[in-house]
């Protein structure tokens, strides 16, 4: 009984840390490039896109969008948009609920602007209770690209090829945003190649003693929804039963998740990000420093949101064997936040569907966010996302010639 009641504690304590969770801004966002104001429809908050050009914008070879990962901002990525925009049109932009695009921090960054010494944005995470699947960060993807394709229009001549770089979660937005719109979409018709940074086509592998736990559970809910309605030409007799499991595991959680995001219960049961993901991040010490000092960061993710996240890539990967987009895929062997085996899957369908398609695999690393690794890494990885754009440019080039 005693036991018992010590692993209810430890439990209750477990889910009642995100209620103390605080979280604050002390300097204004980290703005970099041109600011472009995008409105857009049903009053939502305006888009605002970054632009940055070389030198002689009429000489860029191409024009290049960024696209942050899951509950981070395109403001990290000064560093990486000054390194391509030496030969590059580059834009970023924040995705929804994310940002400048979330209304609480972009509120705090005006009060910091106006003179305010810090400002509490813990409940920044709220913003992402509308969001039961990925359509409006799609959207956003899309008007960003609309937006980009006329600045870079401006600029001498209106072929320039638009290249997608993208990381984690902004990885499986962009896919599928392609994957959905690469027939009879003009602004998806530019594109003309990825790069996917550890996309997030996998769930999450929770590392350590604490995966004894969840990993099971994790891996139900996914097994569960892949066979949702969706038989995978297993046999009858597993067939039925994965279908009988689905049947009564896919609503139980989708339901429970649910109603631990209403008003009042999510205060309880919203999870703060734990220290072990911002441990598998980098492999820099000092980039990790800045991530758990780094206010603009969301902390908290809400279930409801998680779950759509989930329900995302089951539909990305029942699909994906049709992307035909060029690609130039990076991720880690032991990266935990977005295991290797949904790349390997992605790769397997896809690799033979364009002569570009291009692999590098990092068998022995962990972290997560490759363009944030220590240097001389760091550096390395720009050189090889830059060369494989340098071949698509003359793929591009020999296609012309052809015709």
């Amino acid at each position: 009984m005693r036991y018992t009641t010590l692993a209810f504690i430890i439990l209750l304590l477990a889910t009642l840390s995100g209620c103390v969770h605080r979280q604050f801004v002390t300097q204004p966002y980290p703005r970099w490039g041109e600011e472009i104001l995008i409105n857009q429809a049903n009053d939502a908050n305006p888009l605002l896109l970054r632009i940055l050009q070389p030198t002689e914008p009429s000489n860029a070879l191409a024009c290049l969008l960024l696209v942050h990962g899951m509950n981070e901002y395109i403001g990290r990525y000064s560093e990486i948009a000054r390194y391509f925009a030496q030969r590059f049109i580059v834009a970023g932009f924040d995705l929804y609920a994310h940002g400048l695009s979330n209304p609480i921090l972009q509120q705090a960054d005006q009060a910091l602007i106006a003179g305010a010494a810090r400002q509490e944005v813990s409940d920044a995470y709220l913003a992402q209770i509308p969001l039961y699947d990925l359509d409006p960060m799609r959207q956003n993807l899309s008007h960003a690209l609309k937006h980009l394709i006329i600045s870079c229009d401006e600029q001498g001549k209106s072929d320039k090829p638009i290249f997608i770089v993208s990381h984690s979660l902004g990885s499986l937005i962009a896919a599928s945003y392609l994957l959905s719109t690469q027939i009879g979409n003009e602004p998806a018709r530019r594109v003309q190649g990825i790069v996917l940074l550890g996309p997030a086509f996998s769930v999450t592998e929770v590392p350590g003693w604490r995966g004894w736990l969840a990993n099971p559970l994790i891996k139900l809910s996914f097994h569960a929804k892949e066979h949702f309605l969706n038989p995978q030409n297993e046999p009858l007799p597993l067939m039925i039963m994965n279908q009988i499991v689905s049947l009564v595991i896919v609503p139980l959680l989708d339901g429970i998740f649910e109603v631990l995001s209403w008003p009042g219960l999510r205060t309880l049961f919203t999870p703060a990000t734990p220290d072990w993901v911002v441990d598998y991040f980098t492999d820099s010490e000092e980039e990790k420093a800045r991530i758990r000092a780094d206010g603009w960061v969301i902390r908290r993710t809400l279930l409801r949101y998680v779950k759509g996240i989930e329900a995302e890539i089951v539909h990305f990967r029942r699909h994906m064997s049709e992307f035909a987009i060029p690609y130039y895929l990076i991720y880690s062997g032991h990266d935990p936040i977005t295991p290797s085996w949904g790349n390997q899957d992605f790769a397997r369908a896809t690799l033979q569907n364009h002569p570009d398609n291009e692999l590098l695999p990092l068998s022995k690393l962990s972290h997560h966010e490759h363009l944030f690794s220590s240097q001389p890494l760091r550096d390395e990885f720009l050189k090889k996302i830059e060369h494989w754009l340098n071949l698509r440019l003359l793929s591009l080039n020999r296609e012309k010639t052809i015709k």
